[in-house]
């Protein structure tokens, strides 16, 4: 039987949320935490800027690390594609005298920065000077690295929920994309650029000197000591809300969350909507805009130049989601998705011209001589490359954002979000497996030695000979890329089509989609302030 009593408490609790909502923000008192967020969203992008940017350059320009080998340092980018596997335990054990958020924050911090410093002490013999690198050993600890960031940016998420006003709680997904887009930028740029002997003596050095003005032993160094130091100024200084007065529903059981996911993932659209999201970015898996600085590093344009237009890219990807905002934020925002997705299938044709021309452009007389009209067509391809992956993003997101079951936002954002970028980081890592694969070579002076292992290798140089490419795989796999990406697209065009007219019911779990009434929940929450009924379920604030 039904409590009238904590019903009308209930609907008292939900008018003062409502009102909240209601309420125009406010910045004051909330700055310094807006500060806070933004950094500890930096602090998370900085080992992934340096996983999925700076380290593969960095290898490539040495010149002896196969795709094969670069796809398996992208394994090192998973944890962020998989984080929904242990955010139910992050949402519900801590230690309630440190604090709900600071109980994962400040151990999290500290094992980022203690990893940073022991990368710095090993970083050299990792990545000498001659010699092959230790890419089985890079991609352990950044994984490492990026497992503790994704663990530290699901609880950052969570805590801006109530670490800001609740009418100002909307700045928090700026601080979000922001923050993580500068420690990107930082992880991305500055290890390649300051460590760079001719772009050091070309544009910070008044007289030319040996070496960057920083090394990777250092700057790993200086970030470790950085990731220390935040934490402990955090945890003396940030006090966090008593657990009691933060939540504002009660708190489930872990078991009782995974079954919520679990209920969640059953629904029958869902479990398509789920298939379609982890195919989507096969057709763009060769088009990525690292694997084709990767190939231009290859044909020898200089990776600091290659840094300097990543940086460039930044603006693209901070402007484009605001350009696009007024399209997506309608009823149908996988409309425009479907329309950028043949352009940007299309658009992948042009980098194999551009590539293709390259060594043409660059070299005069077999010296490397870059004209500046290069850089501007490398530059505007980028850019409408990003341009259109941002709309596609933007819109996917409000897609995620309209369909998702608002009781229980939270699980259901995470888990579209993450299948999504599952999508893209095991395609990504597929399309850098198969480049080589794809490609054929033979022995300049052996058309019967097809170099196709290392011992053909030895035994084509051994007697004098070099192997030669005789069908690049990248183009190769670019051309299967857009056909398989054509190929979704027919299939699931009028699927998306179809779920942007469905009823918000048919995304939603616990609901009698004949009457759309909530149903009495199977899953139990651990607190015992729950109100049933035979056709809805409330949690209470108490």
């Amino acid at each position: 039987m039904t409590n009238p009593q904590k019903i009308n408490n209930a609907s008292e609790e939900l008018d003062v949320t409502l009102h909240s909502m209601s309420t125009k923000p406010n910045l004051k008192g909330d700055r310094p935490n807006l500060f806070l967020l933004i950094l500890l969203y930096i602090m998370q992008g900085i080992p992934f800027g340096f996983s999925i940017s700076a380290l593969p350059i960095i290898l490539q320009s040495k010149k002896v690390v196969t795709y094969g080998e670069q796809a398996l340092l992208s394994y090192a980018l998973w944890p962020y594609s998989l984080k929904l596997l242990w955010a139910p335990l992050v949402d519900v054990h801590y230690v309630q005298w440190i604090g709900k958020r600071k109980s994962w924050l400040l151990p999290v911090q500290y094992l980022m920065g203690v990893f940073l410093i022991y990368t710095a002490n090993n970083i050299n013999d990792w990545i000498p000077e001659t010699g092959k690198p230790n890419i089985l050993i890079l991609t352990c600890v950044f994984f490492v690295l990026n497992l503790l960031a994704s663990t530290q940016n699901i609880v950052v998420d969570s805590w801006a929920l109530t670490m800001l006003k609740k009418a100002n709680v909307g700045y928090s997904s700026v601080c979000s994309s922001s923050g993580f887009a500068i420690g990107i930028m930082i992880g991305s740029v500055i290890p390649v650029l300051l460590t760079s002997e001719d772009f050091c003596n070309k544009h910070l050095r008044l007289t030319p000197g040996m070496g960057g003005i920083m090394t990777l032993e250092r700057l790993f160094f200086i970030c470790g000591i950085l990731f220390i130091l935040v934490a402990t100024l955090i945890g003396i200084f940030k006090k966090e809300k008593d657990i009691k007065l933060e939540d504002n529903y009660a708190q489930p059981c872990v078991t009782n969350s995974y079954k919520l996911l679990w209920d969640i993932i059953k629904l029958p659209n869902l479990r398509v909507l789920l298939i379609a999201l982890l195919t989507m970015k096969v057709g763009f898996s060769a088009m990525r805009n690292s694997l084709v600085y990767l190939k231009l590093v290859e044909v020898g344009i200089p990776k600091d130049d290659i840094m300097v237009l990543t940086t460039a890219m930044f603006a693209v990807k901070i402007l484009t989601p605001f350009a696009v905002s007024k399209y997506t934020s309608g009823p149908k925002p996988m409309s425009v998705c479907l329309k950028s997705m043949p352009i940007k299938l299309i658009w992948s044709f042009t980098y194999i011209a551009f590539i293709y021309f390259t060594p043409m452009i660059i070299y005069r007389n077999g010296v490397l001589n870059v004209p500046v009209y290069y850089y501007l067509v490398l530059g505007f391809l980028n850019a409408v490359s990003e341009a259109l992956s941002y709309i596609m993003l933007v819109a996917i997101t409000a897609f995620f954002s309209r369909i998702s079951d608002y009781r229980f936002g939270g699980i259901y954002m995470t888990l579209l979000n993450t299948v999504s970028n599952f999508g893209m980081t095991y395609s990504s890592s597929i399309g850098l497996k198969f480049i080589d694969f794809l490609t054929f070579k033979k022995c300049s002076n052996d058309s019967d030695n097809n170099c196709s292992t290392a011992d053909l290798k030895n035994t084509c140089n051994t007697n004098g000979g070099n192997c030669l490419i005789t069908v690049d795989g990248y183009y190769v796999e670019i051309i299967i890329c857009v056909v398989i990406g054509f190929i979704w697209y027919g299939m699931f065009k009028n699927m998306f089509k179809n779920f942007q007219t469905k009823s918000s019911s048919y995304w939603m779990v616990y609901v009698d989609r004949r009457s759309e009434e909530s149903v009495k929940i199977d899953v139990e929450p651990c607190s015992k302030n729950v109100i049933q009924s035979d056709h809805s379920v409330t949690l209470t604030n108490k």
